[in-house]
């Protein structure tokens, strides 16, 4: 382990990879990652690179569809990945240790609407199904009405949630209370345990695009701000709250989009507490550093930024283009999964 990592980790972040890539997995885990997150880009990925050709061979033997295969290629990968971390699962009580799986990004697909109450019906349903007698798994759902609607019910039948495609306060605020509400209906607490994905770049993003009048100071930063007030909300909340294990926020996104940017930009903002989900890449310039990382995500934003932020920053202007930016983001590479099966059967049936 690089001794950037290890000032990392030992600030307080806990590492997880953005893949589940087993041969990343082995090599992460050296370098002290202790958890995954999985998404269709990353199963397409793994899917095309032929090394899970003799896999797929079995499914269309037995039959099976494109989306049958996809979701069982899903489950297979991600359990892999599960493998890998039990140890840190068992070691850490449930407190760590976790992969995440994404419930099917089709509900959400913008072209193919689903009625409200089919679509969070189909959420619970997946949600109950992917998450059964999987201990260190984390079921994946996306903070939209559908996905927020379903979360109560999941957390009350014990199933471990990760909340995604946060961007604001608001879509946070939504989670957590309905999270809350489904997990005191449990008979215990024991094991309860849950996770909300800000996203941080893309916010960035947004701002540069949208808010082009920020000044110099305050542009490329309301990502971090964000996050940190999303962050420092959370540890208010559950504070004051009768759970044995950390509910925590994941810091998504966190590979820079501005090239002029330090990669190590946001994992240095935000370091000190809770877990950053990395892109390998991101966690490559870590490993090849010679930085020392600090607490940084509980020290306080300058009051001048967070002013400018406040005044001239639209956040729910900002949550609804980044939600519907979001979810082609999110539906897309589903079919694009899909379509990598129909051309792997093509290929794997002619040769």
């Amino acid at each position: 382990m690089s001794a950037s990592i290890k000032s990392l980790i030992a600030s307080g972040t806990k590492l997880w990879l953005d893949s589940v890539d087993p041969e990343l997995i082995t090599s992460s885990r050296a370098q002290g990652a202790t958890g995954a997150t999985s998404n269709p880009a990353i199963v397409s990925d793994l899917i095309q690179s032929g090394r899970f050709d003799s896999q797929l061979e079995n499914l269309l033997a037995a039959g099976d569809d494109d989306e049958v295969i996809a979701w069982k290629m899903t489950n297979f990968l991600v359990s892999q990945a599960q493998q890998a971390f039990l140890p840190v699962w068992e070691e850490t009580g449930g407190n760590d240790g976790y992969v995440s799986f994404e419930l099917d990004p089709l509900l959400e697909d913008p072209e193919s609407p689903i009625e409200d109450a089919a679509r969070i019906a189909r959420y619970i349903e997946l949600g109950k199904k992917w998450s059964e007698g999987q201990p260190n798994r984390m079921i994946k759902v996306p903070a939209t009405p559908g996905g927020l609607a379903c979360l109560e019910e999941l957390a009350a039948y014990g199933v471990t949630l990760n909340v995604t495609l946060i961007f604001t306060s608001r879509q946070y605020q939504a989670a957590r209370d309905a999270v809350w509400r489904g997990a005191q209906r449990r008979s215990s607490l024991a094991g309860f345990k849950s996770v909300y994905s800000i996203f941080v770049s893309r916010v960035d993003v947004y701002t540069e695009k949208h808010v082009a009048h920020l000044s110099d100071a305050a542009q490329g930063q309301v990502g971090i701000v964000n996050a940190k007030r999303i962050w420092a909300e959370n540890v208010d909340f559950w504070k004051e709250r009768p759970v044995s294990l950390q509910q925590e926020i994941i810091f998504a996104s966190t590979g820079v989009k501005n090239p002029a940017d330090s990669p190590l930009k946001y994992v240095t903002a935000l370091a000190g507490s809770d877990i950053q989900t990395n892109p390998p890449a991101t966690n490559g310039a870590i490993e090849q550093s010679d930085v020392t990382f600090s607490n940084q995500v509980a020290e306080p934003t300058s009051p001048a930024i967070g002013t400018e932020i406040d005044e001239k920053v639209d956040f729910q202007k900002l949550e609804e283009v980044l939600m519907a930016e979001g979810l082609k983001k999110f539906a897309d590479p589903q079919k694009a999964l899909l379509q990598t099966i129909a051309e792997k059967r093509n290929s794997l049936i002619s040769s």
